[in-house]
């Protein structure tokens, strides 16, 4: 199984971007997505942005990694 994270543009350096994703700011490669801006989110998966998402969908994804890092018995339910 892959997962995704998602993060905030915070710079363009192109063909890379700086993102913060959970208080850690990285770089990630932003070739596959077109006409992306600082302020974008972005689903991540191996150091590559693979699609832009919008501001709701961004806190929803937010809330439910931050919520299974949290509880100890997420998996169990």
């Amino acid at each position: 199984m892959c997962l995704a994270i998602c993060g905030e543009i915070k710079s363009l350096e192109l063909p890379f971007a700086r993102v913060n994703v959970n208080g850690i700011e990285t770089q990630i490669n932003i070739e596959l997505v077109s006409e992306l801006k600082i302020g974008d989110h972005v689903l991540i998966h191996a150091g590559f942005a693979i699609e832009k998402i919008n501001n709701e969908y961004f806190d929803y994804l937010n809330k439910t990694f931050k919520k299974m890092l949290e509880e100890d018995d997420y998996y169990d339910k």
